[in-house]
């Protein structure tokens, strides 16, 4: 399996810099941060560390309840993954991430509520994004539409 790279160019102090993210693999962008815009609730143009953990974790989560709902013999119609990141205080100084809220609506011709919950928790779990982010409590929210 390959190694995915990602580098930020950052220029300041933490308060007054700013830097860019760069999707140095995949070439598909360079995206802007800031710690003030990061800690705001408007990011203004700006995108952040818990926000690009947020974009992994949707995907990849919605890649893993894919194959688990094609391996009960399923095909989804559609999935719509949600993931909230919350960034808070560390009781040790500084921030750590506080929680993920993934929500997952889906479309599953042919199987039922309890199929899918089964699946999405299974997936929840299995998830390699989820599996690297074990020291942060992830909760879930699945429902079929």
């Amino acid at each position: 399996m390959p190694t995915r790279t990602a580098r930020t160019a950052w220029n300041g102090t933490l308060e007054q810099g700013s830097g860019q993210v760069e999707l140095t693999s995949s070439k598909v962008g360079t995206y802007d941060v800031s710690f003030p815009k990061r800690a705001a609730d408007e990011a203004g143009g700006t995108t952040s560390p818990e926000e690009l953990i947020a974009a992994a974790h949707s995907a990849c989560y919605a890649m893993q309840l894919s194959a688990l709902i094609g391996q009960e013999g399923a095909t989804p119609e559609s999935l719509d993954v949600r993931a909230d990141v919350s960034l808070g205080p560390d009781q040790g100084g500084g921030f750590r991430i506080t929680g993920i809220t993934l929500t997952v609506r889906g479309e599953v011709p042919g199987m039922d509520a309890a199929a899918f919950e089964k699946a999405a928790q299974a997936a929840k779990d299995g998830c390699p994004v989820s599996k690297a982010l074990t020291g942060t409590t992830i909760t879930l929210d699945a429902a079929l539409d």
